[in-house]
């Protein structure tokens, strides 16, 4: 920009015609709200709270997936040592080796439906609390 567009003389701000109605103080001079900086990171995950949404998270996560791997591998062991009982008829075609290969799936999803309403409960709370007022930059 040249000297002279910088240093011209600015005409006055126009009249608010509402502004009686707000005081007498026109909307061009409100200032927007000031834009907190972005969350402190290395304070989030040191926070206590960040440490019970963890802790909270690890106490479905860790024994669930030992129980669903402990059901996966018997499952396995089954089928590849005792063949025979893996073809016990139940009902009909039906036989022993195809309910608990149905049983993994059926188990899935109703581990992932727990986990679902554990985390509506117990760690989406949490989520939002931390969401809602995160450390930030310059709070320490």
């Amino acid at each position: 920009m040249s000297n002279a567009i910088r240093s011209a003389p600015r005409e006055p701000a126009p009249q608010d015609p509402t502004a009686a109605r707000f005081g007498g103080i026109s909307r061009s001079s409100m200032r927007p709200p000031v834009a907190a900086g972005p969350p402190d990171y290395r304070a989030v995950v040191d926070s206590a709270e960040f440490q019970q949404l963890r802790t909270r998270f690890r106490a479905f996560v860790f024994p669930m997936s030992a129980l669903f791997l402990a059901w996966y591998l018997t499952y396995v062991v089954i089928a590849a040592y005792a063949p025979a009982f893996m073809g016990t008829p139940v009902l009909g075609l039906i036989n022993v080796g195809l309910l608990m290969g149905l049983g993994q799936f059926v188990s899935t999803v109703l581990i992932a439906l727990g986990y679902r309403r554990y985390a509506e409960r117990r760690v989406d709370p949490l989520i939002d609390d931390l969401r809602a007022d995160p450390p930030r930059e310059g709070d320490r």
